[in-house]
């Protein structure tokens, strides 16, 4: 790894765990063991380091969203590996990250913006085809509804007024609300096949 990728995955390290604006440059210089100097010489601000790093972020989740639809056993089996995703990604997340961003750095917002609406969207809607064609989901759900509240649920879950941080812990509620989505889309098919990948037995 050269010291600008270094720079790029280490700093969006700190945000994630402390937010953007709590994080200075002379933050990352002395994170990285690097002069100041090294940094502007890779990049002219933070605000560069700010939108390149969550770029490379969404760039390797689109291509994790892709990996997990090519190497799940069924759209169920999808849904349990992006959970287990979401527990390492939410785990040491700060939400006032997200606050952060759509305060000052909306140009960088966007961008989380526009991957929720194209990528996050076509992956869910692609599941519930792909569940439904597979008997594990109930072929009367309405997709663009569904499409559409999973979407707001995961805005939802990383909203502080609704999930104090204080309270709430961010990673915990991203899977809940998954858990809760699953269950009430699936047929008695899909709900076996959960508790099987769970290692649950169902007593029925």
């Amino acid at each position: 790894m050269d010291i600008k990728e270094r720079i790029l995955t280490e700093s969006l390290g700190m945000f994630f765990r402390q937010g953007i604006r709590r994080v200075t440059m002379d933050d990352i210089a002395n994170h990285l063991a690097v002069s100041k100097k090294t940094i502007y010489a890779c990049f002219k601000d933070k605000d560069e380091i700010v939108q390149k790093s969550c770029e490379n972020f969404l760039n390797e989740n689109r291509c994790m969203l892709k990996e997990y639809s090519q190497e799940s056993k069924d759209a169920i089996h999808e849904i349990i590996i992006s959970m287990q995703k979401l527990h390492e990604t939410f785990s040491n997340l700060n939400p006032v990250l997200f606050d952060d961003m759509q305060r000052y750095y909306p140009k960088t917002w966007k961008l989380f913006l526009k991957f929720k609406e194209e990528s996050i969207a076509a992956t869910i809607e692609k599941n519930l085809k792909k569940g439904i064609a597979e008997q594990l989901y109930r072929p009367d759900i309405n997709l663009k509804i569904l499409v559409r509240l999973r979407l707001e649920e995961v805005a939802m879950g990383m909203n502080a007024e609704v999930f104090p941080p204080s309270q709430f812990k961010i990673h915990e509620v991203q899977l809940a609300l998954l858990d809760h989505f699953l269950h009430g889309i699936v047929t008695v098919k899909g709900h076996r096949l959960i508790n099987k990948y769970k290692n649950i037995t169902d007593e029925d």
